[in-house]
Order: structure tokens, then sequence, then C-alpha cells
């Protein structure tokens, strides 16, 4: 049987978001099928109002309704502690323990060779132009514990001893296990993870 072309397009495009495999994806078709219009329309401009409703924060690169982010803008936030992360997921994820109370930098990506995402495919200059203008005491290194996140923590911390010999540079603490991504750490192993940070 031949599947109609308006759902091999759904089912295609489906696919193409990470993590969804061809039986995710077509499982979500299908259901979407039988899912009344009128939510359907919701979905579908809540879809297209993603970008257009959405703003990069011009200082930590984060995302938000408004430029800079309700984050940067908080006064009872301690502007001299940066944590660098990768996503803006990952903000949410220190964010919502409550026990960091310092700024963000988010990258937007690592440092992956393998995929060609080098130093200035991400908002690496950004972050020590950052650093450059203002008066950080401690910038806290939260990539991933993976290979490229480890790369990317590296090459930030040689960076920014150059840039600031007198600048205390941590990375978080091992509560996290190798290889896995903020996002789906819970709230204990992240606060650890901050408590137990260490000089880089």
């Amino acid at each position: 049987m031949r599947i109609p072309r308006a759902i091999q397009n759904l089912i295609d495009a489906f696919e193409r978001l990470p993590g969804i495999g061809p039986k995710t994806a077509q499982r979500l078709t299908f259901y979407l099928l039988h899912v009344p219009q009128g939510e359907l329309d919701r979905f579908a401009q809540a879809l297209q109002n993603l970008r257009k409703d959405i703003i990069m924060c011009s200082i930590c690169y984060g995302v938000d309704e408004r430029d800079p982010c309700e984050i940067c803008v908080d006064v009872k936030r301690d502007k001299s502690v940066i944590c660098v992360v990768e996503q803006p997921l990952d903000v949410l994820a220190i964010d919502k323990i409550g026990k960091f109370h310092g700024v963000y930098h988010v990258l937007h990506g690592k440092i992956d060779p393998l995929s060609n995402i080098g130093p200035d495919e991400i908002y690496i200059q950004q972050l020590l132009d950052r650093i450059e203008a203002g008066e950080p005491k401690e910038v806290i290194l939260a990539t991933n514990p993976t290979m490229e996140g480890e790369a990317t923590a590296m090459f930030l911390a040689k960076q920014l001893r150059t840039l600031n010999p007198e600048l205390r540079i941590t990375r978080i603490g091992r509560g996290l296990p190798t290889g896995a991504d903020l996002e789906y750490a819970d709230s204990m192993t992240l606060e650890r993870a901050l408590e137990g940070r260490r000089e880089y």
C-alpha cells in the first residue's frame, strides 16, 4: 500500500528531528490524524510562532521573549559569576534547582571536529568579549561531560587563562556521569555537580 503524500511528508519531517526514528515518526503522524482540527491548528500556529516570538539575548545568547533576557536584567543575580553551558535547555535545568544565582552564557553547541564544528561556529568569541568588557570573578564551565564537552571546556579554559590570568575558572563536579546531558539530569545531581565544581 502506498502511503498518501501528505502523511509521508509529515513522517519525513518528524524523522528529521533529533531522537525521532522512523517508527516514532509514523506513530506521531498517525496519532495526529485523530486529533481534532482545532487542536491541529493550535499546534501548527505554535510551530509558526516559535521563531517569530523568541529572541536571542544579546548578552548571554539564551532565548527569551525579550532582549536582554529575564536572567540578565535580574538585579538579584551575581553578574560576577558566569556559568557557560552548551544549550538553552541547560540553563533551564540548572536554574530549576534554585541554587545558582549567577548568570549564564550559552554556546549553542560544542567543539566537534567530526561534525565540522569549530570554535568559530559557536558563541565562544562573544564569551571572551564579555569577559574582557566586564569584571567577572569566576567562570563555571558547565559543558556536558562528553568527549566534545570536555574538549570545549579545555579550549575555553586555555582561552580564558590567556585573556585574564586572575580569573577563577571552575568545572562542574562529577555528579554527572560521563556521556550524560544536563537537560536529563535530576535536580539533586545538578546541585551536587555545581557544589562540587573545581578549579580548571
